[in-house]
C-alpha cells in the first residue's frame, strides 16, 4: 500500500514540476498576446511604451549570456529566448503600424544613421534588428574576456534581472504622460502581476541566484504601481475613449 502510495506521489510531483516548468518556459509571454490583439485590432499604438520590449530584450539578452558563466535552470534559459521573439513580433507590429498611420511620409529614421534623438524610434523593423545583432556581438565579446571573473558574472546576472524587474517603469512613464491608460491592455499587467507573483516564488522554493527573487518583488511593486494608474486615470481615460469613438 505504502508502495502505491509513493509511486501515486511521486507521479503527481513530476506533473507539478512538469506544470512549473510550462509555465515559466511560456507564461511570460501570455501577457503580451491580450496587447498584441489590442494594438492589431485598434492599429493604435500610443498607449503601449515600445521601451517595454527594449526592456525585455535587453534583460533576457544579458541572462542568456549569465547563462554560459553560471548555468542555471535550463528552463529560465529557453524562457529568456522564447521572451525575446516574441518581443520582436510586438516590436514588428507596432512598426507596422506606426507607418501605416503616418498621413505625411517623413525621412526613414534608421539606425545606421547613429541619432540618439531617434533612438528605439527607428521607422524600419530591420533598425531593430541591426542594433539586437550589434548587442549580441557587443555581450559575446564582453562575456568572452571576463567568463573567468566570477564578480563580473554575477554582475552581468544582476544586470539581467534588474533591467526585467524595470520592464514596466516605461509603461509607467507613458501612462503618466498621457495621464491615461487607455491603449495599455489592463489584461497585460494583470497577467504580469500574476506572473511576476508566481515567478518570485518559483525563485525562492527552487534556490535561484539571490538577483532574481530581489528584483523580482520589485517587479511586482511596479506592477502594482500600473495597476494603481489604472485607478487613478480611470475618468481620463474614459474621456479619450468617447473622444476616439466620435465620428468626424
Amino acid at each position: 500500500m505504502d508502495t502505491v502510495v509513493d509511486e501515486l506521489y511521486l507521479s503527481l510531483s513530476n506533473v507539478v514540476k512538469w506544470i512549473a516548468i510550462g509555465a515559466i518556459v511560456f507564461g511570460g509571454i501570455v501577457p503580451y498576446i491580450p496587447q498584441y490583439k489590442e494594438i492589431k485590432r485598434t492599429e493604435d499604438t500610443e498607449g503601449f511604451s515600445l521601451f517595454v520590449c527594449l526592456t525585455l530584450l535587453i534583460a533576457n539578452t544579458l541572462r542568456i549570456f549569465f547563462w554560459f558563466g553560471k548555468q542555471y535552470e535550463l528552463p529560465l534559459l529557453i524562457q529568456s529566448i522564447i521572451m525575446n521573439i516574441t518581443m520582436l513580433a510586438m516590436v514588428h507590429l507596432c512598426v507596422n503600424i506606426r507607418n501605416k498611420n503616418q498621413i505625411i511620409r517623413n525621412k526613414d529614421k534608421v539606425f545606421s544613421d547613429f541619432d540618439l534623438q531617434y533612438f528605439w524610434a527607428w521607422t524600419d523593423f530591420i533598425s531593430y534588428i541591426d542594433f539586437l545583432i550589434v548587442f549580441h556581438i557587443a555581450c559575446g565579446i564582453v562575456m568572452y574576456l571576463f567568463i573567468d571573473v566570477p564578480l563580473f558574472v554575477e554582475l552581468v546576472g544582476f544586470l539581467a534581472v534588474l533591467f526585467e524587474a524595470m520592464l514596466g517603469v516605461p509603461q509607467l512613464k507613458k501612462n503618466y504622460q498621457n495621464k491615461s491608460t487607455l491603449g495599455m491592455s489592463v489584461k497585460m499587467v494583470l497577467m504580469w502581476t500574476t506572473g511576476d507573483i508566481f515567478k518570485t516564488i518559483y525563485f525562492l522554493v527552487r534556490q535561484a541566484p539571490p538577483q532574481f527573487w530581489i528584483c523580482g518583488v520589485l517587479q511586482i511593486l511596479i506592477d502594482i504601481g500600473i495597476l494603481s494608474q489604472v485607478y487613478l486615470y480611470r475618468n481620463s481615460s474614459g474621456v479619450r475613449a468617447k473622444k476616439q469613438d466620435m465620428p468626424d
